[in-house]
């Protein structure tokens, strides 16, 4: 299936200070975005969804995947189409693989998926790479597309971060597990 790509967008933004206090670090978020036609709108029910696709433009805006700590994935299908076309975008290994690999990532790549129209709000979830209990890097990439998506497109899109939130003071998963007399990791 070739993928009919109409624009690619970025995103960037820097914290300087949050909170009323400056960062030790800043924290960087960042997502590129691609709008491209639904192949499957007005088709009517299809029964093989399987496609192939947004990595490089990551690893350009952060400079390296090694540079990239948290990192998330969304996609909104037009009200032409179903929320299953931007499912069959995103939860595949053809896509989310691309990605992981690339950041050299082991948690789970964290998601939202709907239906939405033009300047719908692409919202990406985040979580540690590595770590998916670091709560320090469960954060949120929002922006949106002023034109897209139309009723026969998809907006599919990856978010990363570069650092965590500045002043995180709320522990760990595994810190409350301990406390909680837990035994599960």
């Amino acid at each position: 299936m070739k993928l009919e790509i109409r624009k690619l967008v970025t995103y960037v933004e820097d914290t300087f200070i949050e909170g009323g206090k400056a960062a030790e670090r800043p924290l960087k978020l960042f997502a590129a975005a691609a709008v491209l036609r639904n192949p499957w709108a007005g088709r009517g029910f299809v029964d093989d969804l399987r496609p192939e696709i947004l990595t490089a433009e990551i690893l350009r805006i952060a400079g390296s995947g090694e540079a990239v700590e948290g990192y998330g994935k969304a996609a909104i299908v037009g009200t032409s189409g179903e929320v299953e076309h931007a499912s069959a975008l995103i939860h595949t290994l053809r896509f989310g693989n691309k990605f992981r690999e690339a950041v050299g990532a082991k948690s789970y790549l964290s998601f939202t998926n709907l239906r939405g129209g033009p300047n719908c709000p692409v919202t990406i979830p985040l979580m540690h790479k590595g770590d998916e209990g670091m709560r320090s890097h469960y954060l949120t990439i929002q922006f949106s597309i002023i034109d897209a998506p139309g009723p026969d497109e998809l907006v599919i899109a990856l978010g990363a971060s570069i650092g965590g939130r500045p002043h995180h003071r709320i522990g760990d998963r595994y810190q409350d597990l301990k406390e909680l007399g837990s035994n599960e990791a």
